[in-house]
């Protein structure tokens, strides 16, 4: 009964956060410190939790070392011009005609190169939704097609943090998880770009303001040599070099690039790549291209350290167990897959942040796979599949909530959000064999 309140009242302090606008770590260190308690009543002594606690965040460790260059590779690639020519041309060659369409590619070109959700919303999805706004297209239905388009990369790109956490979680290496996630989304993204046509049609930009562009132009050297660090990413990955090396080689590139073509003081870059990056001009681009560095990436980092610490205790303790029984009943009865999409639904609700969703999600699966004898790919690619876009999609989850609130979109984006739910759903009915779908996904 004490276990049930605290969820309860976990719930009940994620979900008035969220609507306050205050940060998730206050309700989340609180459930942290309830679940202790708990854990202490039923006999474990202070020592034992603490230990439980470091051998789950151990688990984050190696994502971490990811976000610190995720933080540092934001900040120079927005100083030395890189997202800027993305932008710039990314607008330049946008078809009106087919806006929500171009808006949708663009943003999984962009998340892909940054392999984040927030960070493609913050900069081209805000610049889309103000074309949006002055051409008269739905909000929504773009916001739905920006959001999709920007989990793209959050599921699929070496740089992505989620990535890199079910990588680690599930101890399997990245490269090959991608390639499994590509070969699962190549009906549901033609399906997505077929239903896009459809919504462009309808929805055409009727005119859009070039200051975006002159902004850009006035303020960046946009010459090829500026997307340098990104193609860096690409060359690199497509030979499968590790992501912590590749990213230090664009970090380094990026750096020169700065330096030399930018002319961006030395001393200013460092700060840049400390606090973020950011324009002394007063103009509605300089608040779009702002952010990035080390510091935005404290409170994520805060975030997946608590939420191991939640693993290793849930783990330790067995305070999940009775939910863990229940989830291998239904995957009895329903098969492995559709399992794996309730527990998702529940997670995302419940935790009410992704990182969190993920962990508790591992937790209930892995013993069923095991015993089910599927491989930690395939939970991979499973998870990447399911947990990592249903968040989204989740009304009061800030893997959706967030990016909605950046774009002025309410959860009527959702239904407009085709790549979220077409993921999980082509993959449920196209599976060749309930207990054994191996077959179709690359383990070595």
């Amino acid at each position: 009964m004490d276990t049930i309140l605290v969820f309860i009242l976990f719930f009940i302090c994620l979900l008035c956060s969220i609507y306050n606008g205050v940060s998730i770590l206050y309700p989340l260190l609180l459930g942290l410190i309830c679940f202790m308690l708990i854990s202490l009543r039923r006999g474990y002594t202070l020592n034992t939790l603490l230990k439980m606690m470091l051998n789950g965040s151990k688990k984050s460790l190696i994502v971490i070392k990811i976000f610190v260059l995720i933080g540092v590779i934001t900040a120079v690639w927005r100083a030395c011009g890189t997202i800027s020519f993305i932008v710039y041309y990314g607008i330049a060659f946008m078809s009106a005609k087919y806006f929500i369409l171009s808006a949708f590619l663009l943003c999984c070109l962009v998340s892909f190169l940054l392999g984040t959700s927030f960070g493609t919303v913050g900069t081209i999805g805000v610049v889309l939704i103000v074309l949006a706004k002055s051409g008269n297209v739905d909000i929504n239905t773009a916001a739905g097609a920006i959001i999709a388009g920007a989990y793209f990369g959050d599921r699929c790109s070496p740089m992505s943090s989620s990535a890199n956490l079910i990588a680690v979680l599930t101890n399997t290496k990245l490269y090959i998880n991608i390639k499994n996630m590509v070969k699962t989304s190549v009906m549901p993204f033609v399906l997505s770009l077929i239903g896009y046509i459809y919504l462009s049609l309808g929805n055409p930009l009727a005119f859009y303001d070039n200051q975006i562009t002159q902004a850009i132009s006035n303020s960046f050297n946009i010459s090829i040599i500026v997307l340098f660090p990104a193609v860096i990413i690409l060359v690199l990955a497509a030979f499968r070099i590790d992501v912590k090396l590749s990213m230090s080689i664009s970090i380094l590139s990026g750096i020169l690039i700065a330096l030399f073509i930018q002319h961006v003081p030395f001393l200013q870059l460092l700060q840049y790549i400390a606090t973020g990056y950011s324009m002394d001009k007063n103009s509605f681009f300089a608040d779009i291209i702002q952010g990035g560095g080390l510091y935005s990436m404290l409170t994520v980092s805060l975030i997946v350290l608590i939420s191991s610490a939640y693993s290793g205790i849930f783990e330790g303790t067995g305070l999940l167990s009775e939910i863990e029984h229940f989830f291998e009943k239904i995957s009895e009865k329903i098969s492995v897959y559709p399992a794996l999409i309730l527990s998702s639904i529940a997670t995302a609700a419940f935790s009410c942040n992704q990182t969190l969703a993920v962990m508790l999600t591992h937790q209930f699966a892995s013993k069923i796979y095991e015993k089910n004898r599927l491989s930690n790919y395939r939970l991979a690619v499973d998870m990447e599949n399911t947990v990592i876009l249903i968040s989204a999609m989740i009304p009061w989850n800030i893997a959706g909530a967030v990016p909605a609130a950046a774009l002025s979109a309410d959860t009527g984006f959702i239904i407009y959000a085709f790549y979220l739910f077409l993921v999980p759903l082509t993959n449920l009915f196209i599976r060749k064999t309930p207990l054994a779908p191996d077959n179709d996904i690359t383990i070595a």
